[in-house]
């Protein structure tokens, strides 16, 4: 078997073996903020600050339904201005915890993209969201997920070994996640 063919099939295996049931999980914590006019914050280093991006994005936008209201969120990893001057004038661990300290309320919810689950700035955020406005935590991680699937109160595991895709695996999350809001939205 050449490598395409062996990371396609490694890639259909995880994708194969994902719980449906920890996705469902999300799309019914992410309805409930939606519901309850809470703020979505994502956050993620390195692909998984793409696949924040990009999962915002589709929040934003995708979930729009004629005279409903619509989400509101924010992915930290697009301010690269403030990211870079959190990270140089205080400390990398403080890059996504500081703004959320100016921007998160009380009840928000805190979406944690990390294929290794033990980034320290990630953790950090983490431990802010929770400890000073009681947030909501959703992680998407590899297996076993490290200190992120520990401490989440929602976990979304790709399992396979391999980052490629673990990553891959992230963003078909995404799409399933925001294409059920978007169809739960439109018939609420």
């Amino acid at each position: 078997m050449n490598f395409i063919d062996g990371y396609l099939s490694g890639l259909e295996a995880a994708i194969h073996k994902l719980s449906r049931q920890d996705v469902s999980a999300v799309v019914e914590a992410l309805l409930v903020a939606w519901r309850a006019d809470r703020q979505i914050f994502i956050i993620g280093n390195g692909g998984s600050a793409a696949t924040a991006s990009h999962m915002m994005n589709d929040i934003n936008k995708l979930t729009i339904s004629p005279g409903k209201r619509r989400f509101r969120g924010i992915a930290l990893t697009d301010n690269m201005p403030l990211v870079s001057a959190w990270g140089n004038d205080a400390a990398f661990a403080d890059v996504f915890a500081e703004p959320l300290r100016n921007l998160m309320r009380k009840g928000d919810v805190l979406v944690v993209i990390s294929a290794s689950g033990n980034s320290p700035n990630l953790i950090e955020a983490v431990r802010v969201a929770r400890a000073e406005f009681g947030a909501q935590i959703i992680g998407f991680t590899g297996d076993p997920g490290g200190k992120l699937a520990q401490q989440a109160d929602l976990v979304v595991r790709v399992p396979s070994p391999e980052l490629g895709h673990q990553e891959d695996g992230h963003l078909i999350i995404n799409h399933v996640v925001c294409n059920a809001l978007a169809e739960r939205m439109r018939t609420e």
